[in-house]
């Protein structure tokens, strides 16, 4: 049975099985009735039955090799309470399995940009990270890590795969797997302004031997301070993007690529040249192939001018074709990004209009073809919404975000897609 709530979205063609839009497909700038030039896909969404708690917030998804779909989420154990459980479920048939629990206690980091997640290898090992608080200072927490070898029934030993001890904030970690099947993390550091009394945050990198961290390395050491990280498979490895910072305050959207041995230096994926004294709070997100084909979207605001955007690249990363815009008048951004079988791009941002938004997607081609702007959910204008989250397995797209009414709660609904 469709929600009220989603009803009230606007997802509004009622069809057998759920609500169906349609993501119809022109180039841009491209006048109503011309010829289509890239392939239609039907979806049609419905809400399901969250796995979380009310009093939740802070969603993240991902998909195993095979196809299965994780949740993850933080709730609270108590109404106004501090203390709070890091919990993960699993969807199969379209149901939610019994929500289970990887951390709890009081001194979790709960931030509505900086959320933790989960990531599954090959070899079905489950991966999930979390941020602790490490002292009395607002941004002085830790990456926390555990791993399941068991489907989430047990979890290892809680370990930071940062070995610096200070007292500053460790966070927007992403994982990857390497070349080699091994667990791989990636965060943006502060350690720098408690060595020096003032400093760079910087992104680092750390590789995992089982579940014990190895020491981690510098990747790039100047970025923008609170900005989510992405990660995305390549045939040679993986991809990392992020948010730069130069000497002049251009906080561009940068990639580096990592071999398996190797990190490459840093290049900006387009010359936006966004010069902004303070942090976006406005992450990247990646999609592909796993081989060359990839695809990023993005937030930025140059000269007032705000816009979020998608590019391909054909060469892993290594260069990408010009932007296309997706979003309309008034994007906040906190883009998310899907790869479709068809060598497109499903493109997610939120889009505010008055006191509300909404969380919307729109289908990119890689040649710039665009698709109409489709609204998955109506969220609140403020941070409370954080993120929205969305995958694809196989011919499904899931979809998770957070409904920041009294109380809050995490969201989803899920959608078959079909070329």
């Amino acid at each position: 049975m469709t929600s009220p709530r989603l009803a009230r979205a606007g997802l509004a063609l009622l069809a057998m099985g759920g609500l169906a839009a349609i993501f119809a497909t022109r180039a841009v700038g491209q006048t109503p009735g011309a010829a289509l030039v890239a392939p239609r896909i039907q979806a049609s969404l419905q809400e399901i039955p969250s796995p979380a708690a009310p009093d939740s917030a802070q969603p993240h998804l991902a998909v195993s090799g095979a196809g299965r779909v994780f949740a993850t989420w933080l709730e609270r154990v108590a109404p106004a309470g501090v203390a709070r459980r890091f919990r993960f479920a699993s969807l199969d048939a379209g149901r939610w399995s019994a929500a289970g629990t990887i951390a709890e206690g009081d001194r979790f980091f709960a931030n509505w940009a900086d959320v933790p997640s989960i990531a599954v290898l090959r070899d079905g090992t489950l991966a999930a990270h979390w941020l602790q608080m490490s002292g009395p200072g607002r941004t002085a927490y830790d990456v926390r890590v555990s791993q399941s070898r068991d489907g989430g029934r047990s979890w290892t030993a809680a370990v930071s795969p940062h070995r610096d001890g200070t007292q500053t904030e460790h966070g927007f970690a992403s994982f990857f797997e390497r070349p080699d099947g091994g667990l791989g993390l990636v965060w943006l550091d502060g350690r720098d302004f408690a060595q020096h009394g003032k400093g760079e945050m910087s992104l680092r990198a750390g590789l995992f031997d089982g579940a014990a961290p190895r020491p981690d390395v510098l990747v790039d050491g100047r970025t923008c301070d609170c900005c989510p990280t992405a990660v995305t498979p390549i045939a040679s490895g993986v991809l990392v993007a992020y948010r730069d910072r130069s000497a002049e305050e251009i906080r561009d959207i940068a990639v580096v690529r990592f071999d398996g041995a190797r990190w490459s230096p840093p290049s900006r994926v387009h010359a936006d040249d966004w010069q902004i004294p303070g942090c976006p709070v406005n992450g990247p997100a990646l999609a592909g192939d796993g081989r060359q084909q990839v695809a990023i979207a993005w937030f930025a605001a140059p000269r007032s001018q705000a816009r979020v955007s998608v590019a391909f690249s054909r060469d892993a990363g290594t260069t990408f074709g010009p932007p296309v815009q997706v979003s309309g008048a008034v994007p906040l951004g906190r883009v998310s990004l899907v790869w479709l079988p068809d060598g497109s791009a499903l493109v997610g941002w939120i889009e505010q209009h008055g006191d509300n938004a909404d969380f919307r997607v729109r289908q990119v081609g890689p040649e710039g073809v665009r698709g109409e702007a489709v609204r998955i959910a109506a969220l609140s204008a403020s941070r409370a919404s954080g993120y929205p989250r969305m995958v694809r397995s196989q011919d499904t797209l899931v979809f998770a975000w957070t409904d920041a009414a009294e109380p809050p709660r995490v969201r989803a609904a899920v959608a078959r897609i079909a070329p």
